[in-house]
């Protein structure tokens, strides 16, 4: 009985014996692959790349001028002045009317036409190069006068720049039970002598002239020559 409790406590040492070494082997190759462990130099990973921030440009003020110039109730607060548009062309002057011609006539030193400035007026002799009115006189003939008008030339025919009487339509029947018309009085005149100057001390005759051809009157004598617009009448100094 005592033999085999020794064999038994033999069997136990061993194993106890055992184990402890077994333990201690692999408590030595934990230490030892720990110790590898640590002394091991691991390689440092790159850090990944990341995109670089976008750089901010400096605050200059021209970059907000149009902020500045534009207002938000105002929308002409800009430096654009805005010129007020041309005015338009005055209209093109209009033309006087004409003066109104009596006739032509040539003395000899050069043709001198009868011109007053409007109807009604007092008219005389006006050569060529002066003045009647706006018109100034460029050249003239037995029939045309030819006018000089801001630039522009005017030519007119003595018949267009005649004297316009205005006629009143008479009915020749007349009413029933009308009155017979007064009789027209008669009016005598006296003879009239000389008009207006004509230049060249020559006067023209006044309209309703009664006296002869060779009339002298005012030391002027009457003279009356053919031409083709009819009778010329004119009172020259008796010399």
């Amino acid at each position: 009985m005592r033999r085999n409790l020794w064999l038994l406590d033999l069997i136990l040492f061993v194993a106890v014996v055992v184990t402890g070494f077994v333990l201690k082997q692999r408590w030595s190759e934990t230490s030892r692959r720990e110790q590898t462990l640590l002394k091991q130099i691991v390689p440092a990973v790159p850090p990944p790349a990341f995109p670089g921030i976008p750089g901010v440009n400096p605050i200059t003020a021209a970059n907000y001028m149009q902020t500045v110039q534009m207002m938000l109730f105002s929308r002409d607060r800009n430096p654009t002045v805005i010129l007020d548009p041309p005015p338009p062309p005055p209209p093109p002057p209009q033309m006087p009317p004409l003066p109104v011609a009596y006739g032509v006539m040539d003395l000899g030193s050069g043709p001198t036409a009868i011109l007053a400035e409007k109807p009604g007026a007092q008219h005389r002799g006006y050569k060529t190069g002066e003045m009647i009115g706006a018109f100034k006189i460029l050249g003239m003939n037995n029939q045309e006068i030819l006018f000089d008008w801001d630039g522009q030339p005017v030519k007119k025919t003595l018949e267009e720049l005649a004297e316009k009487k205005s006629t009143i339509a008479v009915n020749n029947a007349p009413p029933e039970n009308a009155a017979p018309a007064p009789p027209a009085a008669t009016v005598i005149s006296a003879p009239k002598g000389p008009g207006t100057d004509l230049g060249n001390e020559t006067r023209a005759c006044a309209t309703g002239d009664t006296n002869p051809p060779g009339a002298i009157q005012d030391g002027m004598r009457k003279v009356v020559t053919k031409s083709p617009f009819g009778d010329v009448c004119r009172w020259e100094p008796v010399k």
